[in-house]
């Protein structure tokens, strides 16, 4: 009789398959249908093809990352219900970044041709010095976070399975690069739709276990009273070298980090790109509220209510909280259901990040400023035979680099740091505050400018690293704060203090 790890692998096998299988065969039908709109458009936006489910769902799985079902929940079951509220804010992520991004961001990259955020980086401020600047911070940061996202799977796997961490890492690791860097963006999307559909259906699940065998609510709350006072409140944290993550300057920073500032990130931000119409979108704008706030409030309270099931001396790390309890106190089938929802919370991140840091090397820099291949009007790549060899080359580069990327960022994660949350959060803030400014500034301010933007980004990531390595802000202010505040100021100020006029051009393409 199979043992209840063989049976939880045998499943995640499975679904690692399923969706390797379905994101390579959807990719290449959509491929044939659209050949029209030409390689890259397919590859890293999907023919701008997503209709309001499948838009919802995307944006969902890529906002949603291993601390969501893991480092999150994981807190929660020492911080109690007060961790809630830092994952609360993030419930109107995908409304927020819809209705501030989505329209804007759907017609610009019409008519640019744009397919990055760098491509709208480069028709709003005509500028190679602010494209390459922030395509490395962007490749660097995704790195960043991609290793966060690869510790989460193997991890997860090596916990659940007893299989070797790199066993796990390789497994796991093998599947969502080769259908990223073999699909693009159309395997991605369907892959996220099935991944969010996993999520919500595992949380489901979580919840309802961890309520039945700690035997319902009322013990549930008195074991909590007496093993954790405080729970509902503040939290006691049995952790309690974290429990400044809960001080109100922490909780206001969290709440911009993850809440008002995921306008910075350019991974959800390039989905406005993609949709279908309006109607898709409004649709979406509904559908990853609905979506996300099941996610969240229910991982938390799932992880807040695990903690009478917890061993007297408790775990390791928080980041073990979850796969405890699943094994422990889950049947196997339904153990091995619901893991699959934070794999496929890690392999939505990843295979974002992959195909977004491939599009940034190879179009916006090899394209634009190693080969320098001329483009017409609307930003899109001019036919002409002196460059046509190396624009057929880009297909071939591009599988290439996404998979080679994938194995660096896979690579890095050998030896793994503790704590995913803490190093999915740094990554957040980078490129938040590489980001925020130029892309809300460029598009409600017209007169942002290259010299604004440079000097908001440089100025702002200086100022974010700076504070997160010394660590002398009050009041437990996350160094978000000031990175935003202090790239905002140059923002502003640079581009009043150099305004010279907008280019009528560049009004009538990004206004």
């Amino acid at each position: 009789m199979l043992s209840k790890n063989m049976i939880v692998l045998i499943i995640l096998v499975a679904y690692l398959l399923v969706n390797l299988f379905l994101g390579i065969r959807v990719s290449r039908k959509s491929a044939a249908e659209n050949a029209d709109s030409g390689f890259l458009s397919n590859y890293f936006v999907g023919s701008r093809s997503m209709g309001g489910v499948v838009l919802a769902m995307t944006l969902v799985a890529t906002y949603t990352s291993a601390s969501s079902f893991l480092g999150g929940p994981g807190l929660a079951s020492s911080f109690g219900m007060s961790w809630s509220w830092v994952a609360g804010v993030q419930i109107g992520a995908t409304f927020l970044t819809l209705g501030v991004l989505g329209k804007k961001f759907a017609m610009i990259s019409r008519r640019t041709n744009a397919v990055t955020i760098n491509d709208y980086l480069r028709a709003r401020y005509n500028s190679p010095a602010v494209v390459i600047v922030c395509g490395i911070a962007m490749v660097i940061f995704f790195t960043t976070q991609m290793i966060a996202q690869f510790i989460g799977g193997a991890t997860l796997i090596q916990t659940v399975t007893g299989l070797p961490y790199w066993a796990g890492l390789l497994l796991f690791g093998a599947v969502v690069i080769i259908y990223t860097s073999v699909g693009g963006f159309k395997a991605v999307v369907t892959t996220d739709t099935i991944q969010g559909i996993i999520m919500t259906c595992g949380t489901f699940l979580l919840l309802f276990f961890v309520i039945r065998h700690a035997g319902g609510m009322e013990p549930i709350i008195s074991s909590l009273d007496a093993g954790n006072p405080g729970w509902d409140l503040m939290g006691k944290g049995e952790y309690g070298a974290e429990i400044a993550a809960l001080r109100p300057g922490a909780l206001l920073s969290f709440w911009v980090l993850v809440g008002v500032a995921v306008l910075g990130l350019p991974q959800t931000a390039v989905r406005c790109m993609g949709f279908k119409d309006t109607e898709s979108m409004h649709k979406a704008m509904i559908y990853g509220t609905v979506v996300i706030g099941i996610l969240m409030i229910g991982m938390h309270l799932a992880g807040t209510f695990a903690y009478p099931l917890l061993p007297e001396g408790g775990l390791e790390s928080t980041d073990q909280v979850i796969p405890y309890v699943v094994m422990q106190y889950m049947p196997a089938w339904a153990a091995g259901l619901f893991l699959a929802a934070p794999l496929a919370a890690v392999m939505s991140t990843i295979d974002s990040l992959l195909i977004l840091a491939s599009a940034t090397i190879i179009k916006d820099l090899y394209l634009h400023y190693i080969k320098k291949v001329p483009v017409d009007e609307n930003g899109g790549p001019m036919s002409d035979p002196e460059y046509d060899e190396a624009y057929s080359k880009v297909p071939k580069y591009s599988f290439a680099l996404t998979a080679g990327i994938g194995i660096v960022a896979c690579l890095l994660s050998l030896n793994p740091p503790d704590i995913i949350v803490w190093i999915n959060l740094f990554a957040f803030g980078g490129l938040e505050a590489t980001f925020f400014w130029p892309i809300i500034g460029g598009l409600y301010w017209k007169k942002g400018n290259s010299s604004a933007c440079l000097a908001s980004t440089i100025l702002g990531l200086a100022t974010f690293i700076f504070f997160n390595r010394v660590k002398i802000l009050p009041f437990g202010i996350h160094e978000i704060i000031v990175g935003l505040i202090v790239s905002g100021i140059a923002y502003f100020v640079v581009g009043k203090l150099t305004d010279k006029g907008a280019d009528p051009e560049m009004l009538r393409k990004c206004f």
